[in-house]
Parts: structure tokens; C-alpha cells; sequence
């Protein structure tokens, strides 16, 4: 695993690198378990092949639509192998998208350094300007 940089700082490149070592994953995966249910998919799918796809995404979270594309196809023919899913089509198997969860680990992020709990030990003012408006019934 590690983060690809380039001079243009696109994360294009990163995301295929990770959805190429994602997809090697998965095909072996399928090689060892030709047919494979549902709860073993998901045990295996979040421990070897979901890592790849989100590992230190908050430093090259894509924001392209080419890029979140492709790694979402990843997860989408993931879930053709599986018995029982291969005619259902992915909006409804999949309750998280990647791109939720990066959006998730965006907005944890977020409260650590604007919360009041100083959990990451960042000056806020650097990154955010706050603004508090208070309504009146």
C-alpha cells in the first residue's frame, strides 16, 4: 500500500493503482472461493479488498467523477459474484458507497478539529471560520 503523488496532485493516478490491486484482490478471492454466500462476502470483501480502495483516502479523496467511478465499479462487480446478488441491481445490495464513507470519514474529520474536544490538536481557525447565528421563537 502506499499513496501515489504526482506533479499535477490528481489523485487519478492513485485510484487506479489502488482499484488494479483491488481487482488482483478480489480475482483471488474468486479463485479460492468459487461460490461464496453473502456474509462470507462481506467479511472478506471489508478485510482484504476494501482497504486497498480506502487506505489514507483523506490525502487523495477523488473528487472527479471518472475517478469515483472506477472504484465504485470495484465494489459493484464484487457483488455479481456473489450467490444471490448477481441479478439485484447494486443501489439496492450496497447500503454504503465508498464515496459515503469517504464523506463520512470527511465530516469525522471535520469535528475533530473544529470540536470542542481538541482531539487532533490543530488550530481550527487555520482551516475554518465559524460562524453562530442564533434564532429566536
Amino acid at each position: 500500500m502506499g499513496v501515489f503523488v504526482t506533479s499535477d496532485l490528481k489523485p487519478s493516478t492513485q485510484c487506479v493503482k489502488a482499484v488494479n490491486k483491488a481487482q488482483s484482490v478480489l480475482r483471488m478471492i474468486k479463485r479460492n472461493f468459487p461460490q461464496i454466500d453473502r456474509d462470507d462476502f462481506n467479511i472478506l470483501y471489508k478485510t482484504y479488498v476494501r482497504p486497498y480502495l480506502a487506505y489514507c483516502v483523506q490525502a487523495w479523496s477523488p473528487a472527479m467523477v471518472k475517478d469515483i467511478k472506477i472504484l465504485e465499479k470495484v465494489q459493484q462487480r464484487a457483488t455479481k459474484w456473489v450467490k444471490g446478488l448477481k441479478n439485484i441491481c447494486y443501489t439496492d445490495i450496497s447500503r454504503t458507497t465508498l464515496e459515503k464513507r469517504r464523506k463520512s470519514g470527511d465530516l469525522i474529520e471535520v469535528y475533530k478539529i473544529i470540536g470542542l474536544s481538541g482531539k487532533e490538536g490543530v488550530d481550527s481557525s487555520k482551516f475554518f471560520t465559524l460562524f453562530f447565528t442564533t434564532t429566536t421563537v
